[in-house]
């Protein structure tokens, strides 16, 4: 069969025709027995009555005594002899005698039951014709119930069943042709419930890796095309000009950035890999923050910037990845160093509150136009008008963003006046935080 719907109906259907040959075979042996029960008795004595008027006054008195008999109660009763011969009238009724193979004592005539009881001595035989007490049609309307009941619970089953797989299979095939945001809505408990959850793990996980690949793919096609270019025009300088050490180092400065581009987006699309991947562990942040101010300090030097960090006594750990918050913090405090004035001071301080740790870095610089401070965390949107012209490929900030959502926190960005202030807030290790969180592809 084609379906499971099909299948379904069928098994049932063929479960209705088996139950109710089964019931039916039941309600014959009950009414049977329970006919057999009905008449028992009030059919000894009849026999023995009937015995006794004939043999003190002949066919006559048994005609009487038959008549008042069949006027009373239910039915036509007649006395015959061992032969199935009629006393009364000498009709022949052993045909209507029901077959001494019948278990039962009785036979089926249209619309009447024959029961025959024998007397002790086998001389007399008494033939009841009535109407069975318990007729099969009146168990008609429970057969009906009992149809249309298993009817129902095979059509609720099969709906229940064929309904969310509907469901799931328009899911597959719509996740097939590229939909990679259907999820299957199902709220159920048992194995079907199980195969949707799985579907959307497999299809959350997916749209991951291909979100990931694609911005990837995006971010190369775009980002690369200038320094291509640039590496294309200096070659061609080489071939007439009379400083060729010049354009050879204009090619390796374009070549370094070029690496340094590619690096930086395999860590972005990296940061937002398959999460099964990663490995957390918990993080003494305060440590990790004034190990990035060590490593920065010599940066900050030579650009007579200073960094002034206000860390205090915070032990307070997060659970994460220690390389990617390391290179969250790190991009923010470069990029403080890279706009702030000479001479000025750049502040880095440390607090735990509402269950979270909450790192600020705030510098001196131009700062960015209040319209633009959501957007400058967008990969390679850059603002340098706005500061100090300094040039850049525009994924630090991106980078530091999606490390943070990563690990559950929030980053926040505002203008100190002056200055830009920046705000990293990562849940503390004993506050759960998601696995994944997943952000929006940019548009190029």
């Amino acid at each position: 069969m084609r379906t499971l719907h099909l299948r379904i109906i069928v098994a049932f259907a063929l479960a209705l025709l088996g139950a109710s040959l089964a019931l039916w075979i039941i309600s014959v042996q009950v009414a049977r027995t329970a006919t057999r029960d009905f008449f028992e008795g009030s059919m000894t004595l009849e026999l023995e009555q009937a015995a006794r008027a004939y043999e003190a006054g002949g066919p006559e008195a048994l005609r009487e005594y038959l008549a008042e008999t069949d006027q009373a109660l239910r039915g036509e009763r007649y006395l015959t002899d061992s032969r199935g011969r009629d006393l009364v009238s000498g009709v022949d009724r052993s045909k209507m005698a029901p077959s001494r193979f019948n278990p039962f004592g009785f036979s089926r005539k249209p619309e009447k039951l024959v029961i025959a009881k024998l007397s002790p001595d086998g001389r007399y035989r008494l033939l009841l014709a009535a109407p069975p007490p318990l007729g099969l049609m009146r168990f008609a309307p429970y057969f009906v119930l009992f149809v249309l009941g298993i009817l129902l619970l095979g059509w609720s089953l099969s709906a229940g069943i064929i309904s969310p797989l509907h469901r799931l299979a328009r899911a597959v095939d719509a996740f097939g042709k590229g939909d990679l945001s259907v999820r299957v809505q199902c709220n159920r408990k048992d194995e079907i419930g199980d195969l949707a959850g799985s579907f959307n793990s497999m299809a959350s996980r997916i749209e991951t890796l291909l979100t990931a690949e694609r911005r990837l793919l995006q971010d190369v096609s775009h980002e690369l095309r200038s320094p291509l270019a640039r590496l294309g025009f200096a070659a061609e300088l080489m071939k007439g000009t009379s400083n060729p050490d010049a354009a050879v180092a204009r090619m390796h400065r374009e070549i370094r950035r070029l690496s340094s581009l590619v690096s930086t987006l395999l860590e972005v699309t990296g940061s937002e890999g398959d999460p099964t991947s990663r490995t957390t562990e918990e993080i003494c942040f305060a440590s990790l923050v004034n190990e990035v101010v060590a490593d920065c300090r010599l940066e900050a030097d030579a650009r007579g910037v200073h960094i002034d960090t206000d860390i205090g006594s915070v032990t307070t750990s997060v659970r994460g990845m220690p390389e990617l918050l390391r290179r969250a913090v790190e991009n923010v405090l470069r990029n403080a160093i890279r706009f702030a004035p000479v001479t000025s001071t750049i502040v880095v301080s440390l607090e735990v509150a509402a269950e979270a740790v909450i790192l600020s870095v705030c510098d001196r610089g131009p700062g960015v136009p209040d319209s633009l401070l959501e957007r400058i965390f967008d990969p390679f949107f850059r603002v340098e008008e706005s500061r100090n012209g300094t040039a850049g490929v525009g994924l630090g900030l991106s980078i530091v963003r999606r490390a943070v959502l990563l690990h559950g926190g929030r980053v926040k960005a505002e203008n100190a006046r002056p200055g830009l202030l920046l705000t990293i807030q990562i849940p503390c290790a004993a506050v759960p935080t998601p696995t994944l969180v997943t952000v929006d592809a940019p548009t190029a």
